[in-house]
């Protein structure tokens, strides 16, 4: 595809929060000539984004908002997919082309699917995002130099693939493409059970009775912080994450358990040796992090402490 061409003219957003009001903000930086349309099923996000001017016109229905679209980006969580696409499916346009920003594609591509056997769908996850939601959250850079994976199921045209991968390159993203399963699995080790170890941890420490809340929020170190922003994130999309890609969640969840169960005996038993060899190996992924412009090498996660 030459760069010169816009890869969609007509693209609507369907959910304005933290990812959908990034996609419009960063699509009128890249790409002002799109017509971009939005939709949310809550009245007062939709006023949101019409008093913030992201969208070229807020419909007051989805079905309003698909009508003439070339590309329908479903942003809502996973558990909601199929509902929301069924609610346009009768406006869509046959031409149109259907895709997401869910971060397990199994269970979408089954949902859409099931929803739109008709239309042609390819699934994406940017792998990007902050702890807050909503419409007034979201931000042009957000995708910048992050990367965007599609799972297209078997047999997608391969034409509508890559008007969606150069989509997401003017927006900043790099694209990597995979198979829906194997998405779930990688995403489970690096995404989803993060997600639920800082959940756990935070919620843990609210729950000791032995030491108050105050004292928690008082003397939280770095790593602690880390986590309550990782546990901040918006509990609907991740309940909804949880469920829809438990088998690999749950395997995962496993291996890790063992993993903990090893380190817990090396400290139990003073196996000082084992502990150094474990810390100096994840020390080196950290770096290789890094050096891949996944993450900020400043000191203390360039923390300003002024």
């Amino acid at each position: 595809m030459r760069r010169a061409m816009l890869p969609f003219a007509r693209v609507t957003i369907i959910g304005i929060g933290l990812i959908g009001s990034s996609i419009a903000r960063a699509t009128r930086a890249a790409m002002p000539s799109v017509a971009l349309t939005g939709y949310d099923a809550d009245a007062d996000v939709r006023a949101t984004a019409e008093r913030l001017d992201m969208f070229d016109d807020v419909a007051s229905s989805s079905g309003a908002a698909v009508i003439d679209a070339d590309l329908v980006i479903l942003c809502v969580p996973v558990g909601a997919m199929e509902a929301a696409a069924c609610d346009f499916a009768a406006d869509l346009p046959a031409d149109a082309v259907v895709s997401d920003v869910g971060s397990c594609k199994a269970e979408v591509v089954r949902a859409l699917t099931a929803a739109l056997p008709n239309a042609t769908i390819v699934p994406a996850h940017p792998v990007a995002g902050t702890e807050r939601s909503g419409p007034e959250a979201g931000f042009a850079t957000l995708f910048h130099k992050r990367w965007c994976i599609l799972t297209p199921p078997e047999g997608t045209d391969a034409l509508a693939i890559e008007r969606v991968a150069e989509f997401w390159r003017r927006l900043g993203a790099e694209i990597e493409t995979m198979a829906p399963d194997h998405h779930d699995r990688v995403l489970a080790i690096t995404s989803h059970l993060p997600h639920l170890i800082a959940y756990t941890i935070v919620g843990t420490a609210s729950d000791m009775e032995e030491v108050t809340q105050s004292e928690v929020i008082k003397y939280s170190a770095g790593g602690f912080r880390d986590f309550t922003r990782i546990a901040a994130s918006d509990p609907t999309m991740w309940r909804d994450v949880f469920l829809a890609n438990r088998e690999a969640v749950l395997d995962m969840l496993q291996r890790f358990s063992e993993d903990l169960s090893a380190l817990q005996r090396a400290i139990r038993w003073g196996k000082g040796d084992e502990l150094f060899d474990l810390f100096t190996k994840t020390r080196a992924v950290r770096r290789g992090i890094i050096e891949q412009g996944q993450d900020d090498p400043a000191p203390d996660f360039g923390r300003t402490h002024e």
